[in-house]
């Protein structure tokens, strides 16, 4: 019996031997790799860093983004390599190389690997070649944009490589972008450099100009003229395209005062009103908003992407219920009166004020955008905003109604013989008292469906009508009172001659000088660009 367990005590050691001896007789050297990082100084680690992307082992790259990003540590107790996340005195602990957790760790117990600038452009330049013959072609354009800015030159022969088996154009461009910065770096060949050049000035950005600008200290007088060509060729491009932008600012801020004006065109425009509360009724329209989205929130978050669909309609009823109010309880008793009109529109426009600092308080409100409106997207070098493009085709659409209502219904064609002739239209057998209850409520419907577009690109608050109505008021006179294209013409022509301006003059100043504009140009035309013979007039 005694031989018996001796011989099965061997066999189990031999076992155990035969198992561990793989494990015991392989060291892994990327492993090896890794635990040196933290060992020397920064000299040391950059030479580490430079032999772990030298292995070209695709778990390289996980490594050294966590020493990037300042995640990798050491353990005090035995200097294993770790990545730690989290916040405050307790970390999450992984293996850098397998990602397989070891569990929460006491920060003091932990000593970061530190990195300093050069360092990192290393890791940038280590982790690009790494993933630069991925497999996915977001993986290797990412790669290459990395490979851009650390322009390394040592880099270039793998981008050759990397170019020559490219079949996704896009990502072949940002390939050879990064090899022309990196060849301005080396000791190329003269006619190298300027291929290098021609791809820059064809990449046209900031950031070709920036390496252009930056090769030019050093250059040689060969190269130097090709690198001012570049330089002034980047800088026209630049200048076309902001003037472009402006445009697109103007076209922007020109959609927001459409917006903010169009209900004052026809209250203003087609019943001689000065509203000067206008401005509180876009700002109910907002606070429509507001009130929407607070119940879709703590009741129905899951129909948060459809808050400003809901509050449309409700804007515009509850505006307009308010536009009939005002005109049935005020307006009506003060017509052929302006100065009174102006008087008592001031004195509701601070009563609606601080009605709704009342229930809703001083301070901003948060009205959030949808998924469809955040973010912002690239269009031929213009930079464009989600919420200010939607904002923009939600202004056309709004001109494109109101112009149908206007010249295709009923109501329009009795609107629009009360503005050519009021006592005409009366005899006809129009009752222009519901004529004027309609068109006022009309137009502060269109104010309230106005606020919650503007609730999406400013601060919701009791004073956000004050910001618009002098502008709503600039662009309906300067436009034609009561002509609805003389309106878009005139928000569209302010809106981008304020921000041609801004740049110059600045935000006040600007303003201040399309206010000086818009007084002349009404010194020689009193009726604006685009005058409409109306009751207002005929008075």
């Amino acid at each position: 019996m005694s031989v018996i367990r001796l011989v099965i005590s061997m066999i189990a050691t031999l076992l155990l031997l035969a198992a561990t001896a793989p494990s015991m007789a392989q060291t892994d050297p990327l492993q090896t790799l890794v635990q040196a990082l933290p060992k020397g100084g920064y000299a040391e680690r950059e030479k580490v860093i430079l032999d772990l992307a030298g292995t070209g082992d695709p778990r390289v790259a996980d490594v050294l983004g966590a020493l990037g990003k300042g995640d990798l540590y050491t353990l005090k107790d035995s200097g294993t390599v770790i990545v730690a996340t989290g916040r405050g005195n307790s970390l999450e602990t992984a293996d850098p190389l397998t990602g397989k957790a070891l569990g929460a760790v006491d920060k003091s117990g932990l000593d970061k690997i530190r990195v300093n600038n050069r360092l990192r452009r290393a890791i940038d330049s280590a982790v690009g070649q790494l993933t630069l013959m991925g497999k996915d072609p977001a993986t290797r354009l990412a790669a290459a944009q990395s490979m851009l800015k650390t322009t390394d030159p040592a880099a270039i022969g793998m981008l050759d490589t990397a170019i020559a088996q490219e079949d996704d154009a896009r990502v072949k461009t940002a390939m050879e972008q990064a090899r022309a910065a990196a060849l301005l770096k080396s000791d190329a060949a003269l006619e190298n450099k300027i291929a290098a050049i021609d791809t820059l000035i064809a990449k046209g950005d900031r950031e070709a100009l920036a390496f252009l600008t930056g090769a030019r200290s050093g250059a040689s007088a060969d190269l130097l003229p090709a690198i001012e060509s570049g330089i002034k060729s980047i800088e026209d491009k630049l200048a076309f395209w902001s003037a472009l932008q402006n445009v697109w600012y103007g076209l922007s801020l020109g959609s927001v005062l459409l917006l903010a004006a169009i209900g004052l065109a026809i209250t203003f425009g087609v019943m001689g009103v000065i509203n000067m509360a206008h401005g509180e009724i876009v700002m109910l329209g907002a606070y429509t908003t507001f009130v929407v989205q607070e119940v879709i929130r703590n009741n129905f978050p899951g129909l948060f992407d459809y808050s400003l669909a809901i509050a449309l309609p409700l804007a515009f009823l509850v505006t307009g219920a308010v536009g009939v109010a005002i005109e049935r309880g005020i307006i009506r008793w003060l017509y052929g009166r302006p100065l009174e009109t102006l008087l008592a529109t001031w004195g509701l426009s601070l009563i609606l004020q601080q009605t709704v600092r009342t229930i809703f308080g001083p301070n901003n409100r948060e009205v959030g955008n949808p998924s469809w409106m955040s973010g912002a997207f690239d269009l031929w070098g213009l930079s464009i905003t989600w919420n200010r493009l939607w904002i923009v085709i939600f202004a056309m659409i709004v001109f494109a109604v109101l112009l149908a209502v206007l010249n295709r219904t009923p109501l329009g064609l009795q609107m629009r013989a009360v503005t050519q002739n009021r006592r005409m239209a009366s005899s006809m057998g129009i009752r222009t008292p519901w004529v004027d209850a309609l068109t006022f409520g009309l137009g502060s419907g269109i104010a309230g469906i106005a606020g919650v577009a503007l609730s999406q690109i400013d601060n919701v608050s009791p004073n956000l009508g004050q910001s618009y109505i002098i502008d709503s008021f600039m662009v309906v006179v300067f436009g034609g009172v009561g002509n609805l294209w003389g309106t878009l013409v005139g928000a569209l022509t302010l809106g981008i001659a304020n921000k041609f301006l801004e740049p110059y003059a600045g935000a006040v100043l600007g303003k201040i000088l399309i206010l000086v504009f818009i007084i002349l140009f009404i010194q020689r035309r009193p009726r604006g660009l685009f005058a409409l013979k109306g009751r207002a007039v005929d008075a």
